[in-house]
């Protein structure tokens, strides 16, 4: 009686691709398991929209194992703990997992290892974090050098096929049913909107990346248009790995367009972002630079008007539309526009003067996409606290972004309030045309001018 392979499941959630199954099938009996283990990642256990997405791509893989007359075991629970106990439970030997870079997971494996045989592959990434390296041989910290050498040491590996067959075990172990683990919303439900602009699961992320080759070329220019479908939108299914930036990278090589090299280079700063945490665990936790732990920001913990302040820019309520916009799209579809990402960002630290890292909080809890690394990497990027990042006296004018990037439909669609409006009033509406919509909870120029003063104290 051969005895089965343990595959660990975690942002892995796809048959192709997928260097643990793949192995793991050619050596006999797979059983496959995830483990919701909220307590391993403390303040970085998954919000409420990842709990939403991660319940739809468990069924949709469960479903693609079920079509193999195999099963996804789910376990609740201390990840090291379940794991050992289902090693004994199979009489598995070998446990195989494709390499998380979390700092969570990297103490997990490190503690697993201890105890079982854990073989780790690399999967989720172009090339594995630590492979691209200075010529010191030490890891890179900015991004453009990083992504030199990154381009460097192309192709990254070759993308594998889905396992020719699953073999199961004798007995299949017990498993959790995923219904029992409430990840979706019930009181109230607040997925319709997920629900309505989101198809969940590996056959949608390969659809979506058909979809994508056809306009891959025009994202150059187009990305920072928020009013017109011109981004990829496979940044969840990237993230919870139900395709993986091998297969896409392959998919759109032979793409010759200044577009698809803008892209590649996205994919690249996700690569940096995961070297990034590597080399500070904390980024998502902690500002890098030394200056951010003296900056006077305005604490909504202690602060009233801080507090209403960053309820008015979670609801959408500030008074600039495009921040607005970009705020009520992530509340209602759990993902926002790069560039409104950036300008809302910017709006709360610097207009607002509240430390990015309740920006990151919010972020982390309402985004589907929220990704340990991605998310701190971008924050303290705005921020301009970051190991490589933009200069916190670099601020961003919503009105101006606005109007330079056309955000005119995109308000439309997510502020109905001044969806009657025309050009430019549409950016910037003056008092008597507001009706409903609120006035602005900041000037530009206070904003401004207070940031730059907490700044220039902070940096003497």
């Amino acid at each position: 009686m051969q005895k089965p392979s343990i595959v660990w499941l975690r942002r892995d959630l796809r048959m192709a691709d997928n260097p643990a199954l793949y192995h793991a099938a050619k050596a006999g009996p797979v059983v496959a398991v995830y483990v919701l283990d909220d307590d391993c990642a403390k303040d970085h256990a998954y919000g409420g929209a990842s709990r939403w997405w991660l319940h739809h791509s468990l069924d949709s893989l469960s479903r693609s194992f079920g079509t193999r007359n195999a099963r996804i075991i789910l376990r609740r629970g201390d990840a090291v703990q379940e794991l050992r106990k289902l090693a004994e439970e199979t009489g598995a030997t070998v446990i195989r997992a494709n390499r998380h870079y979390e700092p969570w997971w990297r103490k997990a494996q490190g503690e697993l290892a201890k105890h079982v045989d854990l073989q780790l592959h690399d999967a989720n990434y172009l090339l594995p974090p630590g492979a691209v390296t200075t010529g010191s041989g030490g890891p890179y910290k900015i991004y453009t050098p990083f992504s030199k050498a990154t381009l460097e040491q192309f192709p990254p590996r070759d993308a594998l096929p889905e396992p020719e067959t699953l073999s199961s075990p004798d007995a299949w172990p017990a498993s959790d049913a995923l219904e029992d683990w409430n990840l979706l919303p019930r009181q109230p439900d607040w997925a319709g909107g997920l629900r309505e602009f989101w198809s969940v699961g590996e056959a949608a992320a390969h659809e979506r990346l058909e979809w994508w080759g056809d306009r891959v070329a025009e994202y150059g220019e187009a990305r920072n248009l928020p009013s017109v479908d011109k981004t990829s939108q496979l940044s969840p299914h990237l993230h919870f790995g139900e395709i993986s930036p091998v297969q896409i990278w392959y998919s759109l090589k032979e793409r010759r367009s200044n577009g698809w090299k803008t892209y590649e280079k996205e994919l690249i700063w996700r690569d940096y972002a995961a070297n990034a945490i590597c080399q500070f665990p904390r980024y998502g936790l902690e500002s890098h630079r030394p200056e951010f732990a003296r900056l006077k920001w305005r604490d909504p913990v202690s602060d009233a008007a801080a507090a209403r302040d960053l309820e008015a820019w979670q609801q959408g309520r500030t008074g600039y539309p495009i921040v607005d916009a970009g705020m009520r799209q992530l509340w209602r579809t759990g993902w926002m526009h790069n560039r409104v990402r950036m300008i809302a960002a910017s709006f709360l630290i610097k207009h607002l003067l509240i430390d990015w890292r309740h920006g990151e909080r919010w972020f982390w809890d309402t985004l589907i996409d929220a990704d340990y690394a991605s998310n701190a990497t971008n924050w303290q990027w705005v921020a301009g606290s970051g190991v490589d990042s933009n200069m916190f006296v670099r601020i961003m004018a919503p009105l101006t972004q606005s109007e330079k990037f056309d955000a005119g439909g995109y308000i439309r669609e997510y502020v109905p309030q001044l969806a009657h409006l025309d050009e430019p009033f549409i950016h910037d509406p003056p008092g008597h045309l507001r009706g409903t919509y609120p006035d602005k909870i900041v000037g530009h120029r206070e904003g401004r001018e207070r940031a730059l003063e907490a700044y220039k104290a902070a940096k003497t």
